[in-house]
């Protein structure tokens, strides 16, 4: 190919307007000039090998690899494979490994701005909503911003839509949460809290076990067909959609600062333009996926219990007193929430 020079927004331009249609993701062939330099990195994910978020990984680093060229190349493994999970912020933070999928709500304790960057429950009622705060509002570079305090580039979000919540009770309204045991994580462990629940945070893979044993009545865990995928039709008989806890989700592509500021700008533009990619791919497979996973949970004996828009609309006064309690008086959060806020005003999900 002709070699030509291509600055980092003409590139991303190129790369989201071609990626519209899709080879693997059916996305089209681009290659930047083939004078950039070899570069390996290695990448934790979040999920383990073989279910479906980690094959969407898969086809995000080879997107990567395919964008430059097969000349930046990143090694994949399953999550904890490196480290363990509760540790991956600190090994990439510190370089073990330069880049991470992570879920941001894991580390709000530590930093309130990732409250935010993660999911809002009760809020944003659709993924392409909470997607368009992130490129359309600023999110993006306020996220960067939270990041960047840790001494890390946060590159791009992966947003989808509900988690469901898999219950031993059935569930119809707020209050017949109140009293029982939950598993929920980051700023939706403060939201149900206000409900009334006795929140437990715990590790994604320990959420079979805790609903078996009974630690906890109802659980947040992942999309309805990573739960099909772990057997949470064995310990939990009712699926409860929409999750209002959870209405939409993000995770997010992190690498090491000092590994990131050593790429060619055009392998940063891969980077960004293979996330986006892989965000519609992912959010539109587990759009089909959900009823196939909802019927197989039918079969598998499960009642599916749909809730009305009311419970989200309920609620939300409530969630909206603990998100300004959570941004505190962290001057990045509150500009976060004050953004998202008025997003969602513009949307007439608030008034």
């Amino acid at each position: 190919m002709t070699e030509r020079r291509l600055n980092r927004r003409s590139f991303l331009k190129a790369g989201i307007a071609g990626g519209a249609a899709a080879s693997t993701l059916g996305l089209p062939s681009l290659t930047l000039a083939q004078d950039g330099p070899e570069v390996s990195w290695r990448m934790q994910a979040l999920w383990d090998a073989g279910t479906t978020p980690y094959e969407f990984e898969k086809r995000y680093v080879e997107r990567v690899s395919e964008l430059t060229g097969g000349r930046f190349n990143i090694r994949l493994f399953s999550g904890g494979q490196l480290a363990p999970s509760a540790q991956a912020f600190e090994a990439v933070r510190g370089g073990a490994f330069e880049m991470m999928k992570t879920f941001d709500g894991y580390k709000a304790g530590t930093i309130p701005a990732f409250a935010f960057t993660s999911t809002i429950p009760f809020g944003f009622e659709q993924p392409d909503q909470y997607e368009a705060w992130f490129y359309e509002r600023g999110g993006l570079e306020m996220a960067r911003e939270a990041y960047a305090q840790a001494g890390m580039h946060y590159i791009a979000p992966t947003v989808y839509g509900q988690e469901p919540i898999h219950s031993k009770f059935p569930l119809h309204s707020l209050d017949d949460m109140a009293g029982k045991k939950g598993r929920f994580v980051g700023l939706a462990s403060a939201v149900m809290g206000a409900f009334d629940v006795s929140v437990t945070p715990m590790a994604t893979a320990e959420v079979y076990q805790a609903l078996e044993k009974g630690v906890i009545d109802f659980a947040d865990r992942g999309d309805l067909t990573a739960n099909l995928e772990a057997g949470l039709d064995e310990v939990a008989k009712y699926v409860i959609v929409p999750g209002f806890h959870q209405p939409t989700t993000a995770t997010s592509y992190v690498a090491n600062q000092s590994a990131h500021d050593e790429l060619p700008d055009s392998y940063k533009a891969a980077l960004e333009v293979a996330a986006r990619e892989i965000s519609a791919a992912l959010r539109q497979h587990i759009l089909a996926q959900d009823v196939i996973a909802l019927r197989e949970f039918e079969e598998r004996g499960c009642e599916i219990i749909h809730l009305g828009p009311e419970i989200a609309k309920n609620g939300r006064p409530t969630a909206m007193e603990v998100w300004r309690e959570t941004a505190g008086d962290d001057e990045l959060a509150g500009r976060i929430l004050d953004s998202q806020l008025s997003f969602m005003r513009e949307l007439g999900l608030i008034g």
